[in-house]
């Protein structure tokens, strides 16, 4: 019965995607004398915790009840006060939690100071699924920076165009409405100048859900067209351009259409992109989405940036050394270097395959 409250917890946790940004995913269910009297998640970044959600959802008194949460209760003030303090405050008595917190501002303590209050804590009740629910999370208090997904519509052979430039559709409409939906769990997507150039994209999240993601170009000389698209659309989500350019005039025009463009220093394969990342996460971004193209997936491949790769993959063969390979630069000099993102998770799409891998 217990993991059938905990699973209920991690559920409710996933109605979160999309609106966490850099706060990790979470659910909790109170059950009080067996019957479940109040749940709540974790609904958007800024927002009240999972713990204080699902308080707030109690019609009756809470006291005495199990309390199951998908991840450790917080114990300091961000941008919403401790759900320790309101744990102990509605008089519940007992906490099983799936996962600890591993951000060093709790790693433990909420467990601890619930304890010190009388509250019976439990550990451990669906670790492993928890874990899973939260990787970006945890991959992101180790790196420091957004959680970087490369997104790939290819071929057999790896190509993402042909000779001739001819890119739309390689995969097939399955496959490209899976691919929107990456558009809303992602709080930025992020493409080079050549894409901007190639398909005058809008970048806007077409899923049916989530909002629309801040858009980023990586644009060096500053040539997106004034007209572009992307520059013209009727959103909330911002633009944003990185570029090595500097001269206030030659910004001017972007920022007149609503452009914010943001000058980072230069690096032998290109712009920043850690300088970029840097920048994103002050802008609160958790998860980027790279679309591409090319050389802009060469360039994360080689600073060694991507953290979750997602192919579509049609079962046609391009082939030639012009046609556009699905990942460009210079490449990795030997095997030892290459990236391991294993156990792949393959799944079929209509006639494509959609492989997904992980650090």
């Amino acid at each position: 019965m217990e993991r059938k409250y905990m699973k209920r917890a991690l559920d409710l946790a996933l109605k979160g995607q999309g609106s966490t940004k850099k706060n990790p995913l979470v659910g909790a269910v109170l059950v009080k004398e067996g019957q479940i009297i109040g749940e709540g998640y974790h609904k958007k970044y800024g927002g009240p915790h999972a713990e204080r959600e699902a308080l707030a959802s109690v019609k009756e008194d809470p006291r005495g009840s199990t309390l199951y949460v998908s991840l450790e209760p917080c114990c300091h003030y961000g941008k919403t006060p401790p759900c320790t303090q309101a744990i102990i405050e509605a008089g519940i008595s007992r906490v099983v939690v799936a996962l600890l917190d591993p951000n060093e501002r709790v790693g433990g303590q909420g467990i601890k100071e619930l304890r010190q209050a009388g509250i019976q804590v439990d550990l451990g009740l669906l670790e492993e699924e928890a874990r899973k629910i939260n990787h970006p999370f945890f991959r992101r208090l180790r790196t420091k920076r957004p959680y970087v997904i490369s997104k790939i519509a290819m071929s057999l052979d790896g190509k993402t165009a042909t000779s001739g430039g001819q890119s739309q559709w390689i995969t097939s409409q399955a496959s490209r409405e899976d691919g929107h939906s990456y558009r809303a769990l992602a709080d930025a997507i992020l493409v080079g100048r050549g894409t901007i150039l190639a398909d005058d994209p809008s970048l806007t999240n077409r899923s049916g859900w989530g909002e629309d993601p801040i858009r980023v170009i990586l644009d060096s000389q500053l040539a997106t067209p004034l007209d572009a698209r992307i520059l013209h659309l009727d959103s909330k989500a911002k633009t944003l351009i990185f570029t090595q350019v500097q001269d206030p005039k030659r910004l001017e025009p972007y920022r007149d259409l609503g452009a914010q463009v943001q000058t980072v220093a230069r690096t032998k394969g290109g712009l920043d992109l850690r300088e970029v990342l840097r920048v994103l996460d002050q802008e609160e971004v958790g998860t980027l989405l790279v679309e591409g193209g090319s050389t802009v997936h060469g360039s994360f491949l080689e600073e060694d940036l991507i953290d979750e790769i997602v192919i579509y993959q049609a079962p046609i063969l391009i082939g030639g050394q012009k046609a556009r390979p699905a990942i460009g630069g210079q490449g990795l000099a030997s095997l030892k270097e290459a990236i391991n993102f294993g156990p792949l998770q393959v799944t079929q799409l209509g006639p494509d395959l959609k492989i997904v891998g992980r650090r």
